[in-house]
């Protein structure tokens, strides 16, 4: 009868530390899928739509300041110069300003809460709707003409990439309140790139010669759209056709501050992209300006230094125009 005894005390005892067992472990598992749980954030999608019933709606009508209907929108690529030095204001429709919008919504800590990307062949192109909680947010919206949208996670460093290309760029951020009322906001953009226009003043150009290559260093290709200046050291490299008719190129930048200087390397390529001749120049800039900077590559001095700038001269299309020659 003892043995008996002992024998059930110690399956008593088995059997409870066996289920105390199994008890802890379950409430391990749910502890840990509430931590996670509680951890794990949806998903954005950058291809968002808009809200049909928004309660704030942006309409983008102006660009620096100039009416859609008289701006031209300028590209990375070469461009024609007026003859006259003015800017040409032909009358164009919205997508000549740029064939890029980005619509985004950050909230006050700059966590993005949802962003919408239209391209020019959008009938609502220059419009987005937001469905958003009641509550204090940043506005931010982007126009340019880039091959893709830029990464716009964080408000304070907005990235194109070389693959992308740089172009005119343009911004408006505003902090926004959205109560029970909807909100119908304007938006007038602000130009905040920099732009070195390169042009080749050689009467020929050698028939071997199929690209010209433009290394930049001393700019940003990303920018804090709260105070539009460049926010990293960027290496800006593009490459572009050349040809007799295609002599003129825009390089395009986000200055660190309203004033500065890129590090600009020129080099001119064969078909399979061999270097045949290379220019350094130190070229100063100035938001919202143009630095014009132009001469003879291929009779010039070659080599790996800087090329000394002569002949300044200064207007105002822009905000300005800077005219250099080398």
């Amino acid at each position: 009868m003892k043995y008996s005894v002992k024998r059930m005390q110690s399956e008593l005892a088995h059997s409870i530390c066996s289920h105390a067992r199994v008890f802890v472990h379950c409430v391990c598992i749910l502890c840990t899928t509430l931590v996670l749980s509680s951890c794990e954030k949806p998903l954005l999608s950058e291809e968002a739509s808009d809200d049909a019933d928004g309660n704030l709606r942006v309409t983008v009508f102006e660009i620096e300041k100039t009416p859609f209907g008289s701006f031209t929108r300028a590209t990375n690529g070469a461009t024609t110069r007026p003859t006259n030095g003015t800017t040409n204001r032909a009358a164009k429709p919205v997508s000549e300003a740029c064939t890029r919008l980005n619509y985004v919504i950050y909230t006050s800590d700059g966590t993005r809460v949802k962003q919408i990307n239209k391209t020019s062949d959008d009938p609502n192109f220059a419009t987005a709707t937001f469905q958003l909680e009641e509550g204090n947010y940043l506005l931010v919206v982007v126009g340019h003409s880039s091959s893709g949208n830029p990464t716009m996670t964080d408000p304070q460093c907005i990235k194109f990439t070389n693959s992308q290309g740089f172009t005119d760029t343009f911004i408006r951020s505003v902090n926004i309140t959205i109560a029970e009322e909807p909100v119908d906001y304007q938006a007038s953009l602000d130009r905040i790139t920099s732009l070195c226009r390169f042009v080749l003043t050689d009467e020929s150009i050698p028939a071997e010669v199929k690209k010209m290559r433009f290394y930049y260093t001393g700019g940003s290709g990303a920018f804090d759209a709260t105070t539009g200046l460049g926010c990293v050291n960027s290496k800006q490299d593009v490459k572009l056709d050349v040809s007799a008719d295609n002599k003129q190129f825009d390089l395009y930048t986000f200055l660190h501050d309203t004033e500065g200087t890129i590090h600009l390397t020129v080099s001119a390529l064969d078909a399979s992209g061999n270097e045949l001749n290379k220019r350094e120049f130190d070229v100063p800039m100035e938001v919202n300006h143009i630095t014009w900077l132009s001469g003879n590559f291929f009779n010039g001095s070659t080599g790996t230094g800087s090329t000394g700038i002569t002949g300044v001269t200064v207007n105002t299309d822009w905000a300005g125009e800077t005219h250099l020659t080398f």
